[in-house]
């Protein structure tokens, strides 16, 4: 199995330490040092002068990296408007001052997307309830005593100030902490936002950045990347609910963490975790190494299935299932990913891995390649079954 440098020895070190529970005195030491102290202040703007000063560049960043994926449809957006015209109180914005006059959205990227998107007429209003002669409608469009009350509202955002934290190191957890904590009452976030928002820095850059591969967006359904949704997502993409709740980032990290099943620990969830805990410790030639494992793993994956790339096959109706699988995902990226010395042949052989691969699905017991146990058992089980499969092409 291929590893990259700090993989190697990423388990030598326990899982966790024993911990000492801490005196009453010790507790009210660290109460009195005021850690996580944090600084605040209040500020209001009417709608219009918001959204211009949304304009000035790097006035305030609406998805910085511990932020989840915009999940708005057009409708909730509207009705967001609506609230506005009808003069219904909505929740402050909660921001990070980065620098001075600079600022992160810590909580409420959904609200700022659709204020600034209709302020740009972007969309027509649809699916007002209250209003709903307004529907159809973009901001130009509103009747002039609607665009004046609209315009006369306000949106009202809570700085937390830089002093909050001392260090470079203090200010990223903090940001960490606050935002799990002010998400935590909203939608719920899925295991790879709260991820993605703890486990910041290069490994997790990796994962949004080989997610895009065509092959893997393509095999999970998601549109085609474009450089477009760096700054604003398209309307196929809000629908993806696998894209905007960040499972394709946790699909590339399921084939990084799997490569090492004889560690697997906790469960999927618990185990996924602790990969991108260590994760956080690899080097530029360890991001380098697993960037190219990757690509050249699903390129080979994606040359040997094409369209059905992922898709198990049903023994029950003699035929390929219309989307792909997670658990047969995980058998075929870390099956392939450890037969890559055989990566010519095996592509030569596509339509025999094919047919093997049915009789995969034929010879053993329902579940087996589809995730019905997560325990360490059954998913070094489906790796090895897939993996003795791909062993015996071409060597007949």
């Amino acid at each position: 199995m291929p590893l990259s440098p700090i993989e190697q020895k990423m388990w030598i070190s326990p899982v966790r330490a024993a911990q000492v529970k801490p005196s009453d005195d010790e507790i009210n030491a660290k109460y009195s040092t005021r850690e996580l102290r944090i600084v605040t202040e209040s500020n209001r703007e009417q709608l219009p002068n918001f959204v211009n000063a949304l304009r000035r560049p790097g006035w305030m960043e609406l998805r910085p990296f511990y932020q989840r994926r915009p999940r708005w449809d057009r409708v909730r957006q509207s009705r967001l408007i609506e609230s506005f015209i009808m003069n219904v109180p909505v929740p402050p914005l909660f921001v990070f001052e980065s620098d001075l006059a600079k600022f992160e959205v810590m909580d409420g990227q959904q609200r700022i997307t659709a204020i600034r998107d209709f302020y740009s007429n972007l969309f027509p209003l649809q699916g007002l309830d209250q209003w709903p002669e307004l529907n159809g409608r973009v901001y130009e469009k509103l009747p002039e005593e609607i665009r004046k009350g609209l315009d006369r509202r306000s949106i009202s955002y809570i700085v937390l100030l830089k002093e909050s934290a001392e260090t470079t190191e203090e200010q990223a957890l903090l940001r960490q902490q606050v935002f799990e904590r002010l998400n935590t009452g909203g939608v719920k976030l899925s295991h790879q936002e709260i991820r993605n928002s703890l486990y910041q820095g290069p490994f997790n850059d990796l994962l949004l950045e080989v997610s895009r591969h065509p092959a893997f967006r393509k095999a999970w359904d998601i549109p085609p990347f474009t450089e477009s949704e760096l700054k604003r997502l398209s309307e196929d993409l809000i629908a993806s609910s696998t894209f905007v709740m960040m499972r394709d980032l946790e699909m590339a990290l399921r084939f990084f963490a799997l490569r090492h099943v004889d560690h697997y620990q906790r469960g999927m969830k618990g185990f996924l975790d602790l990969y991108m805990l260590r994760a956080r410790s690899f080097l530029a030639e360890d991001i380098d190494f697993l960037r190219g494992l990757f690509l050249v793993t699903i390129d080979t994956a994606s040359e040997i299935y094409g369209d059905l790339l992922f898709r198990p096959w049903k023994p029950e109706s003699h035929k390929w299932a219309d989307k792909a699988q997670v658990a047969f995902a995980d058998a075929v990226m870390v099956g392939v990913s450890r037969q890559l010395e055989r990566r010519d042949v095996l592509i030569a052989n596509r339509d025999v891995i094919i047919q093997r691969t049915q009789r995969l699905f034929e010879d053993n017991a329902p579940g087996t390649f589809t995730g019905r146990g997560n325990t360490k058992q059954d998913v070094q089980d489906r790796i090895d079954f897939y993996e003795k499969m791909l062993v015996g092409v071409g060597n007949e």
